[in-house]
């Protein structure tokens, strides 16, 4: 008798711990996953949140940055990886880059401004306060993205990211420094990116 008790409580133990197992996945179900290794995203989110989908995954890339005025750096071979978070209702990227100086950024998309929001962070440069560009998918299918920023002279602009040559096989990214009018532009940063075969 206590035998059957002992099997019956253990039954249903075991039938609660699944269905809550279950019910987490439903509920948390374009979150990463062995699926979907880097999520999916959240059909209740506004078509925005399919601006990143060519990128989503990881790229093998090659990063080069000015020196000076007149010179480049070494190129520096980087694993770019982007996924869904916060179940499929925003973005996250990473870079791993061979020189050691890694970073990332949370892309959150908010309607009422109809803008990306990207929130940016680097193992070079730890900060308190993390760094913000503004912007969105462009007609041609780029997307751009500004942060306000002082010229070296002390003239006013803006830091301007452009994701451009979108496809499923990969994208190219330049950083650059632009006036507010957008007639002087002083590119320093370059990527180079290639879609990771799986």
């Amino acid at each position: 008798m206590m035998t059957n008790f002992k099997l019956s409580m253990g039954l249903l133990l075991l039938s609660l711990f699944l269905f809550k197992g279950l019910q987490g996945q439903d509920t948390y179900m374009y979150e990463p996953s062995e699926e979907n290794p880097f999520g999916t995203f959240h059909p209740k989110m506004p078509d925005e949140i399919r601006d990143w989908a060519p990128m989503i995954g990881e790229c093998n890339c090659k990063s080069i940055s000015r020196i000076n005025q007149t010179a480049w750096g070494d190129t520096v071979n980087m694993i770019w990886r982007f996924k869904y978070i916060m179940n499929g209702m925003a973005v996250q990227d990473e870079t791993l880059k061979e020189d050691g100086l890694h970073s990332g950024s949370i892309r959150q998309y908010i309607p009422d401004s109809a803008q990306w929001y990207v929130h940016y962070y680097s193992s070079g440069t730890p900060s308190t306060v993390l760094s913000t560009w503004e912007g969105n998918k462009q007609e041609n299918g780029d997307i751009v993205l500004y942060r306000e920023q002082k010229a070296t002279n002390g003239m006013d602009g803006y830091y301007k990211i452009n994701f451009y040559n979108i496809s499923e096989d990969g994208f190219d990214w330049r950083g650059e420094w632009v006036s507010k009018d957008e007639s002087f532009s002083y590119t320093t940063w370059k990527i180079f990116c290639m879609k990771r075969k799986t």
